[in-house]
């Protein structure tokens, strides 16, 4: 049932998309026509509401998290969901976690976040300019998902406050020129996560990754391609959002094997993402 204050999404007829928060008593115009929120208080989501005087019928939804992050307000571009949905298995992040998010960018990936740490857990989001901390924190309130981020406006070139964390995604514009204060900052076996646009900057980030006393080391990318939902006309889209970027992974431990030797995973090894358990 919609309320007062909850956040709808009209979707269209022909897919199209707004979101609305609802202010019982209030009007918004836009440039579908005026909505009238007292039309919406009351209604169950799956119903429909006539806009305007054109009458165009929207069916009335719960805004999901992609729905958000590609209708909110931001500045900087954003991890789409086919990474940052791998991204946030890989660093195993679940109840309980504690997270630090470096370079919040407009909050899309500190969202993603926040919505699986819990109650219990928290992210620790790192800005050091100042107007993306204050829009992400905007965005973040918007969702009412700002009590389990604590905001910090900082230069990690100086190091990280928060020690001892479960895992760390550092998405900053060189990331290679950080790994050591993510290695400090991360728990025995935590996970560190790199976004890297680049390969000559995935080979910059791998570098300072085997000095360091990191293991299970991988470097990804992710292809998605969408179909058009016809039954009888079954195929991809026109249009794919092909490369977004490079992901790379890798675990803290305390000292390296003397003898341990640097490398990647080729495609001859990829049997050893398959834990044997024992």
């Amino acid at each position: 049932m919609v309320k007062d204050g909850d956040r709808v999404l009209l979707y269209g007829e022909d897919g199209s998309k707004f979101i609305v928060r609802v202010v019982a008593g209030a009007k918004k115009s836009t440039h579908l026509g005026l909505i009238e929120f007292d039309n919406l208080v009351g209604k169950r989501f799956g119903d429909t509401i006539s806009i305007g005087k054109t009458g165009k019928t929207f069916y009335i939804l719960p805004p999901t998290y992609v729905d958000d992050i590609f209708s909110m307000k931001r500045k900087t571009q954003i991890v789409y969901p086919k990474d940052s949905s791998y991204i946030i298995m890989k660093l195993d992040v679940k109840p309980g976690s504690r997270v630090i998010d470096t370079g919040i960018g407009s909050g899309a990936m500190c969202a993603a976040m926040a919505r699986l740490v819990g109650e219990t857990g928290k992210v620790y989001a790192y800005e050091r300019r100042e107007e993306f901390l204050k829009l992400a924190r905007a965005n973040l309130t918007e969702w009412g998902l700002v009590d389990r981020v604590e905001f910090v406006l900082k230069d990690i070139s100086l190091g990280f406050d928060h020690t001892d964390v479960d895992a760390l995604l550092l998405d900053v514009p060189d990331p290679e020129n950080y790994v050591r204060q993510c290695w400090e900052a991360l728990k025995g076996g935590g996970i560190l996560g790199v976004i890297c646009p680049t390969t000559n900057q995935v080979s910059a980030v791998l570098e300072k990754i085997y000095e360091l006393p990191f293991v299970d080391v991988e470097v990804w990318e992710s292809l998605m391609r969408q179909y058009k939902p016809v039954p009888a006309r079954l195929r991809p889209v026109d249009r794919m959002v092909a490369h977004t970027t490079y992901m790379i992974f890798a675990r803290r431990v305390n000292a390296k094997f003397s003898s341990e030797q640097t490398g990647t995973l080729e495609s001859s090894e990829i049997d050893a993402l398959n834990v044997e358990e024992v």
